[in-house]
């Protein structure tokens, strides 16, 4: 005689999986008014500035007040995969209501390379489309930065 399936067990087969974040700033609720200020804040979370290349998202409210700082990958000293999905998920989760993109150039370089304005274009679309704005993306260096906002690329 074969046993039947309760609803239970039903609703035990089909649970999902849940994402979590956690956040790490060092300042909380400090206020970007400028890319300088991005960068400021940003630098300080960088160990490793000069050995390999990292992808963050800040995540802000609607005062521009930082909610939390996400890494959103590690690679190497030439480069860093940043997935969008994995940028406004973590944003959708934290409830930001903006975001600033940063990622560092272990070379110094603070010049934008294609693959940079690509993943910018990209993002600011998608933001776009959600209602979440993306208002820059900054490449930060141990000496400086480069703004795609201040530079008019955003």
């Amino acid at each position: 005689m074969e046993k039947q399936k309760t609803k239970s067990t039903i609703v035990e087969e089909f649970s999902f999986n849940e994402v979590r974040v956690s956040y790490t700033c060092k300042k909380l609720g400090e206020k970007i008014t400028s890319s300088r200020d991005a960068y400021e804040l940003m630098v300080r979370f960088w160990e490793d500035i000069d050995y390999c290349e990292s992808f963050y998202v800040v995540l802000l409210n609607r005062a521009n007040k930082v909610l939390g700082v996400c890494k959103i990958s590690t690679g190497s000293v030439a480069g860093t995969v940043a997935d969008p999905k994995k940028i406004f998920q973590t944003a959708l989760a934290a409830n930001a209501s903006s975001v600033i993109l940063a990622h560092n150039h272990p070379s110094g370089n603070t010049m934008p390379s294609g693959k940079d304005s690509e993943i910018t274009n990209k993002c600011k679309q998608a933001g776009l489309f959600l209602d979440l704005p993306v208002l820059d993306h900054i490449i930060v260096t141990r000496d400086g930065y480069y703004s795609f906002a201040d530079e008019g690329n955003m």
